[in-house]
């Protein structure tokens, strides 16, 4: 390993000045600093983080807790975060909590151990208005950034999210102007802020419509594809009469329209369906789907820009950014007869057991 005092022995200078060019130190000519970089680059120096870290009491490195990175929500909010990151010499530290608590708190205890500068943290569903991990944050004065609405136990720290409330009532007023009447909407997490703004949005905007709240409308679907198809079996089933289905995300849209697809339905002439996300996919899926484009990228860039002001010591507040209704081919005006879609109840997905 090479190290200073190599430099400073093939440079013909003292550890003290190449110490001062590596750190930019404004006393050394730049002639000399010139040289010695050249030197220290030729000879293959890499500076010794730890030793870094020890003298200027900061790690250079961010924490990240999401629930998987496999989860599309994400993609784009990462690399937002990694490309701030790189620009301001800051290396990030992934860690998946899997939306359980246990696990998260490990991932963060390790990251405190590994003493991070600060950490972004999308936290897993509690039904309780308290948790530890996050007390013992506050405690320890930890940075953090909660990504998406904070819930009732990680309210003490800033957060950065879409208006979810909001880009769910534009959702359903888009399927009210269409003319649609009962609209059906497959919930999220009951856990989980952002899934009771959505469901919230949607309530809002069909009490403003004058129309009452129909519970054997709403289902419960979860997060995946797999929950999207369940529920539209159970959609199916129970013969609603439902011209419209507003789902929590794309992919719980994505998965009850593969199953509608697959059992002949036509969309959008017999059924209308609205994601939320706008993730890859539903702009290519066999029926493109119309739904809510959230800004993830800058979701990203706003968190790396509250943390910069965190580590300065400057005032924050909480970002709430707007989502835009992208509307495409899978929402249309309700069946001209009025009349929901019909057909023998459906035992299973086509393909499956």
């Amino acid at each position: 390993m090479v190290r200073l005092k190599d430099i400073a022995q093939q440079a013909g200078v003292s550890v003290m000045t190449v110490s001062k060019v590596l750190r930019d130190a404004p006393d050394i000519s730049a002639p000399t600093k010139a040289r010695v970089r050249a030197l220290a680059n030729q000879m293959g120096y890499v500076p010794d983080s730890t030793a870094q870290s020890l003298r200027t009491r900061t790690s250079k490195f961010f924490g990240v807790v999401i629930p998987a990175a496999t989860d599309p929500t994400f993609a784009r909010i990462l690399l937002a975060l990694e490309e701030r990151a790189f620009e301001l010499g800051i290396e990030l530290i992934l860690s998946h909590s899997l939306n359980q608590e246990g696990r998260e708190e490990v991932c963060i205890q390790r990251l405190l151990a590994r003493r991070v500068d600060g950490i972004f943290i999308w936290p897993a569903h509690r039904m309780r208005p308290d948790a530890r991990i996050f007390q013992t944050l506050a405690e320890r004065r930890t940075p953090v950034v909660i990504l998406g609405p904070p819930a009732p136990f990680c309210r003490q720290f800033v957060s950065v999210g879409t208006d979810d409330l909001l880009a769910s009532y534009s959702a359903t007023q888009h399927l009210l102007q269409l003319g649609h009447r009962k609209i059906a909407y497959f919930t999220g997490p009951n856990a989980a802020i952002w899934s009771q703004e959505r469901y919230e949005g949607y309530r809002r905007a069909l009490r403003e419509a004058h129309l009452e709240v129909d519970e054997r409308l709403v289902f419960q679907a979860g997060s995946t594809i797999e929950d999207g198809a369940a529920a539209a079996l159970q959609f199916v089933n129970e013969s609603t009469q439902a011209t419209a289905i507003q789902a929590v995300n794309d992919t719980v849209a994505i998965g009850c329209a593969t199953t509608f697809l697959q059992q002949g339905v036509r969309i959008p002439q017999e059924l209308s369906i609205v994601g939320f996300g706008n993730i890859m996919t539903s702009e290519y899926f066999r029926v493109p789907l119309t739904t809510l484009r959230e800004p993830k990228y800058r979701l990203g860039i706003a968190a790396m820009d509250l943390m910069q002001k965190l580590l300065r010591g400057e005032p924050v507040e909480a970002r709430r950014m707007q989502a835009e209704l992208i509307v495409r081919s899978s929402t249309g005006a309700p069946p001209a007869n009025g009349q929901a879609l019909a057909g023998d109840p459906v035992l299973a997905i086509a393909g499956n057991p």
